[in-house]
């Protein structure tokens, strides 16, 4: 009996000086006991731990979205202000790594540095305006690559880096809009230049018939032909009831006079 209750007390003193803490799905923790770290992450479920000696650091290891309003300097001097999604995760393996080298505040002390610094190059190296059109996509591109250089090795994946919202300057910004009408009315007026000349085209072509048809029918007009025409027109009138003045001197073309 003295045994059982021994037991009970060790458990009970042992449950009053320890505590528990829920790792849930898309997360890890890092145990840290005595300022030292464990080297294996904790996955999913509940862990006990004892809050005087050790303590539990959790991670999410979900994609983050990290916003944030930035001036990108261009390429002909202009600053252009932003506002840019960061697409994070912590890769779970190195989440210790992270919280040993880094520290918690990862966000602050390394992500934002490193994304101030690369947003910085890439933008430098295009105009304004290119970050306003199709290019967009490429500067986001470029400034992923540029971070995963620095960050993918401290346990750090950059899934997206999205420019959400492009406010140029407003002297700028009524420039590329008069640029962009000047090339649809370029583009107008070489469609109605391709068409004229179409048109021209279609008439020279339509012009060239006609001669090439009166050229055949002129060299086909005989003396010969032309009588024997003249002779038929009269057999047809001849059929007629009505009475007609005809002169003709039977063998060029007739005037006739009804």
């Amino acid at each position: 009996m003295k045994k059982i209750n021994y037991l009970l007390m060790l458990c009970c003193a042992s449950l009053l000086f320890s505590q528990c803490k829920i790792v849930r799905q898309g997360e890890v923790g890092v145990k840290r006991t005595m300022g030292k770290l464990s080297k294996k992450e904790m996955v999913s479920g509940p862990r006990f731990y004892n809050p005087f000696t050790s303590k539990i650091i959790i991670v999410p290891t979900q994609s983050v979205n990290l916003e944030v309003n930035l001036e990108l300097p261009s390429k002909e001097g202009v600053n252009v202000s932003a506002e840019i999604s960061i697409l994070y995760r912590v890769k779970p393996k190195m989440a210790t790594y992270l919280i040993e080298n880094v520290g918690t505040e990862y966000e602050k002390n390394i992500i934002m540095p490193v994304f101030r610094a690369s947003a910085a190059d890439v933008s430098s190296k295009f105009m304004a305006k290119d970050m306003h059109t199709g290019n967009r996509q490429v500067i986001e591109t470029e400034i992923k690559k540029q971070m995963m250089v620095y960050l993918d090795e401290r346990g750090i994946e950059i899934e997206s880096v999205l420019l959400k919202s492009i406010k140029l300057p407003k002297g700028l910004y009524r420039a590329i809009e008069e640029k962009l009408e000047a090339e649809q009315e370029a583009q107008r007026m070489e469609f109605v230049l391709q068409r004229e000349r179409q048109e021209a085209d279609r008439k020279k072509v339509e012009a060239e018939g006609i001669r090439n048809a009166n050229k055949i029918i002129a060299e086909g007009l005989t003396p010969e032909i032309i009588k024997y025409k003249s002779l038929e027109t009269f057999n047809e009138l001849s059929k007629s009831p009505n009475s007609k003045v005809i002169i003709t001197d039977g063998k060029t073309p007739f005037l006739i006079n009804e």
